[in-house]
């Protein structure tokens, strides 16, 4: 009996094929760019790297759900724009692309057919990738610094803008200019053609 295939193992044997052509084409590149090959080498060349653009391209795919049950699906897409891509991090689950995303939403649609609540999957997930997964992460002792060290950062910097600027106030002194001073202020105004003296 062969051993069961994690999520992970899946997801590196998918990338290993696509590895192969890139890994086949990148130095037949170099070495055409180059220019060490005959005409009819280049044209093949090229070919074979538009060829490998396309294919690159064809597997890249949307992220759309299964039209299997439309009410289960507008259930996992719900329940997935909570959840983090773990590959991506910066997208949902639900508007990621990458192959970890969407073997998550299927496990996510198995557990929903299993009858499992959403709160039941969120905890299921939590437990097995941590609170990373968590798109909006809770407010808790472990994310304080993240819910709240924005705002104390800008009440800081807001302090020291203020101290900084009393400080400053205190050091400048208006003094009036002496009569020795005004009357030289007076001679170079007198030098400025189309100035004149208050």
């Amino acid at each position: 009996m062969k051993p069961p295939v994690t999520e992970f193992a899946r997801h590196k044997q998918r990338n290993a094929k696509r590895n192969r052509l890139r890994n086949f084409a990148q130095p037949m590149m170099v070495f055409v760019l180059r220019g060490r090959t005959n005409p009819k080498m280049k044209r093949t060349a090229l070919l074979l790297a538009i060829f490998s653009c396309l294919s690159f391209s064809s597997v890249a795919k949307e992220a759309q759900p299964s039209a299997a049950d439309p009410v289960l699906e507008e259930r996992v897409m719900k329940l997935s724009k909570e959840l983090r891509c773990l590959v991506c991090q910066n997208e949902t689950l639900a508007d990621s692309r990458a192959d970890l995303a969407e073997d998550l939403r299927g496990q996510i649609r198995e557990q929903m057919k299993a009858g499992k609540s959403d709160k039941e999957i969120i905890a299921y997930l939590t437990d097995r990738y941590g609170k990373f997964i968590l798109y909006n992460p809770p407010v808790d002792p472990t994310t304080y610094l993240l819910w709240f060290g924005p705002f104390i950062l800008l009440l800081a910097g807001l302090a020291l803008l203020f101290r900084y600027l009393k400080q400053r106030k205190e050091l400048i002194t208006e003094q009036p200019l002496s009569a020795d001073e005004r009357r030289r202020a007076e001679a170079l105004l007198k030098t400025i053609p189309g100035k004149k003296v208050a």
